[in-house]
């Protein structure tokens, strides 16, 4: 699955799950609650309702109601699916990259190393550290210590004294 489609299936799902919680909902609030842009929303509605996976009821004179139908939610249980099977694909992904370089890191003779990077990927790295016997130095302790680096979706083991990717 490439990643664009990715994208869109989670959009799908998160939209779908919105318009379950909340039928009466609109399309601004929609996209508000979902972080794009109302024509983001317009696009992915019109297709769910050419596809009959959502309803289209007037409420009022200017309103609409959005319904799911037995096919959205279908749709949105194979969607959870395949999103969970993604999430631990990449889960798993990111956990063999942060072995393969913390192996590598142990080779050299490190026995601590400081994960430099924020969010999901760098707490995998630590994680990893961890469960290996690799102790996990915090900021501020030994600045100039080896290092895993976390750029994106990318694990890369840093040697001492080594700059930063942003530093080159």
């Amino acid at each position: 699955m490439d990643e664009r489609q990715v994208v869109r299936e989670t959009r799908e799902l998160n939209l779908l799950s919105e318009i379950e919680r909340n039928p009466d909902a609109t399309q601004i609030g929609l996209a508000v609650k979902l972080g794009v842009a109302v024509g983001t929303v317009n696009w992915h509605l019109k297709r769910m309702i050419a596809k009959g996976y959502v309803k289209v009821k007037r409420a009022e004179r200017r309103k609409l109601l959005y319904l799911i139908t037995p096919a959205g939610l279908a749709l949105r249980a194979r969607l959870t699916v395949d999103y969970v099977e993604n999430s631990m694909r990449l889960y798993r992904q990111l956990r063999q990259a942060a072995r393969r370089e913390i192996t590598r890191a142990r080779k050299m003779g490190h026995e601590a190393l400081r994960v430099r990077g924020d969010g999901d990927v760098a707490d995998v790295c630590r994680l990893t550290c961890l469960e290996m016997g690799i102790r996990v130095l915090e900021d501020g302790a030994d600045e100039g210590a080896a290092a895993l680096a976390v750029e994106g979706n990318k694990i890369r083991f840093q040697e001492s004294g080594e700059p930063e990717a942003s530093n080159r």
